[in-house]
């Protein structure tokens, strides 16, 4: 699997230090395929079950290590490279002295999670060097999305997050992506969904047939999937709901949303099918779990 392979190439931190030269790391993005979501918890927080798929669209990060402290740089300015980054954090967390450079592919605030995958193949990266340090446990302190990509590729996440079940993955193995120019912010989406009491609670506690669903055709799979966090993410941004419905008007089948927005995105069976829409600046197409070892072509 992609994430136990880039764990694998990870896997002598030592070796790297010997050597003094960065080491490259792909930190995959997600999608949602499937988002439920539960009323909120009394500590604030929203229970989910969420099936998702690491995808073919990678951040690039180099390690290298570094006398005292933590370091970062990133090719995107509007990314912060302080403490708030959670690149950084994770390193932190290991206690770890490193210099790291991020390049972004990524797009910030489109529901990919990014930052956290970011965060996980550090954690992945940095791990072998300090072996007392509990992985699962800093994860879940990073952030909701964080422990799926320590486990990956194709998982049913459930809790806050921190309970991941990895299951095979979709049948079709292909995705368009559609990436408007604008971001979400997850907070205040959740904000929408909680004014608009929206969660409920039979929506986690009951689950599809997973090994069902994992078998359909992209035809037959889409109309089972559903995202509660579309109706507050379109009410916060009619523009994102019009961008919706008119990429299915076009593809003439069901367009999802991913995590909190604001990627869009439907599925295919084959890649001749989903190269079909290729040619607009604003998408891109994408393995669903990805069997490949190597990064895409650039």
């Amino acid at each position: 699997m992609r994430l136990i392979q880039i764990l694998l190439s990870v896997s002598s931190v030592s070796s790297v230090a010997k050597k003094n030269s960065p080491m490259p790391i792909l930190a995959p993005a997600k999608i949602n395929l499937h988002l439920r979501v539960g009323p909120p918890r009394a500590d604030g927080f929203h229970p989910i079950l969420t099936w998702m798929c690491v995808v073919d669209l990678y951040d690039e990060i180099e390690i290298e290590p570094a006398a005292n402290g933590v370091t970062l740089e990133c090719d995107d300015p509007s990314i912060p490279t302080d403490e708030r980054n959670l690149v950084v954090k994770a390193a932190l967390a290991m206690g770890a002295a490193a210099k790291i450079k991020l390049t972004k592919r990524i797009p910030a605030g489109g529901g990919l999670a990014g930052g956290s995958s970011d965060a996980a193949s550090t954690l992945m990266a940095l791990g072998p060097g300090h072996p007392d340090k509990n992985l699962p446990q800093i994860a879940m302190s990073l952030g909701s999305d964080v422990a799926f990509f320590l486990h990956g590729p194709s998982s049913v996440c459930a809790g806050v997050g921190e309970q991941v079940r990895p299951i095979d993955p979709p049948a079709c193995g292909w995705a368009l992506l559609i990436l408007p120019p604008f971001g979400m912010p997850t907070p205040a989406v959740y904000r929408k969904f909680d004014e608009m009491k929206l969660g409920r609670r039979e929506s986690i506690d009951v689950e599809p047939d997973w090994s069902a669903l994992t078998q359909l055709s992209a035809e037959r799979l889409l109309p089972h999937l559903v995202n509660d966090l579309e109706p507050p993410a379109f009410a916060l941004n009619p523009e994102l709901r019009r961008l919706r419905d008119n990429w299915e008007q076009r593809l003439g089948r069901p367009v999802r949303m991913s995590g909190s927005g604001s990627t869009l995105f439907t599925l295919y069976d084959t890649l001749d099918e989903a190269e079909k829409t290729e040619g607009d600046r604003d998408i891109r197409v994408v393995e669903v779990a990805p069997r490949q070892t190597e990064p895409p072509a650039a």
